[in-house]
């Protein structure tokens, strides 16, 4: 086993591994951008070491400070957690030929594995169905037109090097190709560093099944069951649970077996996932029959956000298994010593406005208290009084709940969620606790795009105003300051909860451990929506479009002289992996342009500037 491993990520993943690697007696070593200087997976760590700015193009994902981190260090592994250079196969196989080991796949299977259009080829080559469509990239919007004149619409175009939806757009018409195409490759480009897109028949009402497999270099590769993440919104995951309550022994068995071949005909070890869409076109209510169609969609080569559900339904944990098969251990156990206890349920806490679009959230956490009790795990890496900002991905925890079976996991995770509580900072809490009163998702009959496609959005407003009716009053007046005290009474000997909302009162200063002594209260700047109530990225202050939060130019739509009425896209900007379109709140000519793409803004940044 390894002296001492360097985690080149942050938050809660960051953690996760380090924790793995404490009950290994392994030491560990944090990385950190200077945003992150007071992070828990810093504080958590046995040393840690600076490698860069906030924007993470400048720490997180500059493969010689993360490297050159590990030399000071002395470490004598790298385990790269998920996001960031987890799937990059060339920072891989920089650290093979290093002095260091790789926590993960190799470089050479990654590599064909990671690229989508590759990874389809070597699954047919392995027999394992995929969804009809290219396996070379496509150079043009023409060719996508000859795709779908072949498949009919709609089709997908995907970035060859995605994930998460990222890099997916769905084109429904031959007027849509173009846009579509362009997009297609700026979101590749932007997030995979690769433009190049594929394009497939876009499969209706799905179902997206996962397996975990873990495999090691004697040969044993093994599948620790399945996952269902079809609760997703813009083809990113928000609840993933297991076993999947909607397959058969049959289809469970052929798409474990599927898996299982797959990665071990392109020479995968350590931990991985393999992607499935199912569909039953004989259904037409959501549900899935005996025998639906089963086509591969991806490998994750790396450990997934859900992870967490596999361990919670087999016992394995699997941070503990990457580094051992990295170390060169063989797997202890077999196939037949898999045993699926149980029902889990994983529910990702994200900081984001859930009726807004579920735009990204900032905010200081004043109070951040996570639920316990028997069958409830809470992998997170922050504390009251933390500052969540727009630099990184929007989830800050993982609330994971197990019970005997499905119906008593829904009940456990409504208590557990209604425990939950966090203030000062908006989050996707309210979501989930509707969702758990959703029938189609208590039936298991919703698909891929269900919230996008049948969800109303009035529905999640008012869960939003039931389950956090203090964060709500403050967002629907910004102007003032709101202030939430809470006062302790005793009435004939029984004890009360009081809470009084004052607006434009003195704010209560927290004490030092983030709470209020006698009250609490929790102060937000002024935000800004579109007048049509759609997600917007900028306010229009004078003769001045600003950005509402910090993040990444992806493009810029206007240019000096431009007439611009008001709704119109000015640029995209990308926050917390999440495309936001920053509009124009007035009509006027753009005097000026003061960013270019590829740029990071602040909060309040000028954008253009009108006349």
């Amino acid at each position: 086993m390894f002296n001492k491993a360097l985690v080149a990520n942050r938050g809660e993943i960051a953690v996760r591994v380090m924790r793995a690697c404490a009950e290994l007696g392994v030491q560990t070593v944090a990385v950190y951008s200077d945003a992150d200087r007071d992070a828990e997976h810093v504080r958590y760590a046995d040393e840690a070491y600076n490698i860069g700015p906030a924007r993470a193009a400048d720490s997180y994902l500059d493969q010689e400070a993360v490297l050159e981190a590990a030399e000071r260090a002395d470490a004598d592994a790298i385990h790269p957690g998920y996001g960031f250079l987890a799937e990059n196969d060339e920072f891989a196989r920089c650290v093979e030929k290093s002095e260091f080991t790789w926590v993960g796949p190799p470089a050479d299977a990654m590599e064909r594995l990671g690229s989508k259009t590759s990874a389809r080829q070597a699954m047919r080559e392995a027999d394992v169905p995929v969804v009809p469509g290219t396996t070379d990239p496509v150079e043009s919007p023409a060719e996508v037109s000859a795709v779908a004149d072949d498949f009919g619409y709609p089709v997908a175009i995907k970035a060859a090097g995605g994930g998460g939806g990222r890099g997916l757009v769905v084109v429904h018409s031959e007027d849509e190709v173009e846009d579509a195409f362009d997009t297609a490759v700026r979101e590749g480009e932007a997030y995979f560093g690769d433009p190049r897109v594929y394009v497939e028949k876009y499969v209706d009402r799905p179902r997206h099944i996962e397996v975990q497999i873990l495999a090691d270099q004697h040969g044993n590769v093994l599948h620790l069951g399945e996952r269902d993440c079809t609760l997703q919104r813009r083809h990113q995951k928000l609840v993933e649970e297991g076993p999947s309550p909607v397959l058969s022994d049959g289809t469970r068995e052929r798409i474990g077996a599927a898996a299982r071949r797959g990665v071990r005909e392109a020479g995968y070890t350590n931990a991985g996932t393999v992607e499935f869409l199912v569909v039953d076109e004989d259904t037409d209510d959501g549900s899935v029959g005996a025998d639906p169609d089963v086509y591969f969609l991806e490998v994750n080569t790396r450990i997934q956000v859900e992870h967490t559900v596999s361990e919670m339904l087999t016992g394995v944990d699997l941070v503990k298994w990457q580094l051992r098969v990295a170390a060169g251990e063989e797997i202890s156990f077999t196939q037949e010593d898999v045993e699926i206890r149980g029902h889990a349920v994983e529910y990702r806490i994200n900081a984001e406005k859930p009726e807004e679009e579920f735009a990204p959230a900032t905010g200081t956490l004043s109070t951040y208290d996570p639920p316990g009790g028997i069958g409830v795990r809470v992998d997170d890496a922050v504390r009251p009084g933390e500052e969540v900002g727009g630099d990184y991905d929007s989830m800050i925890a993982k609330l994971i709940v197990h019970a005997s079976d499905r119906e008593e996991c829904l009940a456990r995770s409504k208590r557990a969620l209604a425990e939950y509580n966090t203030e000062g900072l908006r989050t996707v809490i309210p979501f989930h606790r509707l969702m758990l009163s959703d029938e189609r998702f208590q039936n298991a009959t919703h698909w891929t795009r269900y919230l996008d496609e049948a969800v109303d959005t009035d529905r999640i407003t008012n869960a939003v105003k039931m389950y956090s009716p203090a964060e709500t009053a403050e967002s629907e007046d910004d102007d003032e300051d709101v202030v939430e005290r809470t006062f302790t009474v005793e009435v004939d000997g029984k004890r009360f909860e009081v809470e009084l909302t004052e607006r434009g009162g003195p704010p209560v200063a927290p004490t030092d451990n983030g709470r209020h002594d006698g009250a609490h209260g929790r102060q937000r700047p002024p935000q800004a929506t579109a007048d049509d109530g759609s997600q917007s990225a900028a306010t229009a202050g004078g003769e001045q479009v600003t950005a509402e939060m910090q993040g990444t130019i992806l493009s810029v739509t206007v240019a000096e002289g431009d007439e611009v009425e008001p709704g119109d896209v000015i640029c995209v900007l990308e926050a917390m992996k999440m495309e936001n379109d920053v509009v124009a709140e007035r009509g006027g000519t753009v005097a000026s342009v003061a960013v270019a793409e590829g740029e990071s803004v602040g909060m309040g940044d000028t954008i253009v500037t009108l006349e």
